[in-house]
């Protein structure tokens, strides 16, 4: 009797039941999570933000599922908070808890930046969204960084063409790179806004709106122009291995974007 209510106490485990289709997962997890995470800053040592959170491992053709509360576990194991430092020990945590070949982490966040105004030196935040990418295959750990950085961006064909002014919009760089030696977000963020027509800024008294305008009309540049200048920067960066930069210029007298992208390495 004691057997017999023992057997039914039990719970069917069907994920690990055995799949006859032959099929090989290469990604399978959970994705759309949201969790604090801590980024290093280098003006304060540290940033805590809240990413957005995509966990995944391969799945042998054998098996019908994954155990997709074991990715939670995997999380709350290291302490509730991810910091960049841990980002291996979880994917080798993955490996192992799901007797995976590779695993994945993505984490999509706001990164901010403090920028001062051009003249009157006003401070303000400036957000930029971050990604990272980290794939453990075996014993190879695979890491990209990328950033989408706005610019302003002065169309040079409207400038030539007009008696008066041009036509400016904002310009969206997305920039993402493998590297030998860490790079700061805020170093990537700088080497993509020097490539536009002038900056973006949260805080502008009228003497800064003044010098970003007049900024931006003597450096006017075509989305090519763009993509062009943050290549040839990533070329002759030490640390970047591989990169691939995307340029978008939502157009103000279009109803399209402009767009352009390099990738080498």
């Amino acid at each position: 009797m004691k057997k017999s209510r023992a057997r039914k106490g039990q719970l069917h485990d069907t994920q690990s039941s055995p799949d006859f289709r032959n099929l090989r997962i290469d990604k399978v997890g959970v994705k759309g999570l949201r969790y604090p995470i801590v980024v290093r800053d280098r003006s304060r040592a540290t940033q805590n933000t809240v990413a957005t959170v995509a966990l995944a491992v391969d799945l042998p053709h054998q098996f019908k599922g994954t155990h997709m509360s074991r990715f939670l576990e995997v999380l709350q194991d290291h302490g509730g908070l991810i910091h960049v430092q841990s980002i291996p020990k979880i994917l080798r945590a993955l490996q192992d808890k799901l007797h995976a070949e590779s695993a994945h982490l993505e984490l999509e966040f706001p990164y901010f930046i403090e920028k001062k105004a051009p003249v009157s030196g006003s401070p303000g935040l400036v957000d930029y969204q971050t990604r990272f990418d980290a794939v453990l295959h075996g014993d190879d750990l695979t890491f990209k960084v990328a950033v989408t950085v706005p610019v302003t961006t002065l169309c040079p064909c409207s400038k030539a063409i007009s008696t008066r002014g041009a036509h400016n919009q904002r310009g969206y760089v997305r920039l993402e790179v493998t590297f030998r030696h860490p790079v700061w977000i805020e170093e990537l963020v700088s080497l993509v806004e020097v490539c536009g027509s002038s900056e973006i800024y949260s805080l502008l008294k009228r003497p800064d709106e003044k010098h970003v305008t007049e900024k931006a009309y003597d450096r006017p540049v075509f989305v090519e122009d763009l993509v062009r200048a943050v290549a040839l920067k990533c070329e002759s960066h030490p640390d970047i291995t591989w990169y691939r930069v995307e340029a978008e210029n939502l157009e103000s007298i279009h109803n399209h974007s402009a767009y352009a992208m390099i990738e080498r390495g």
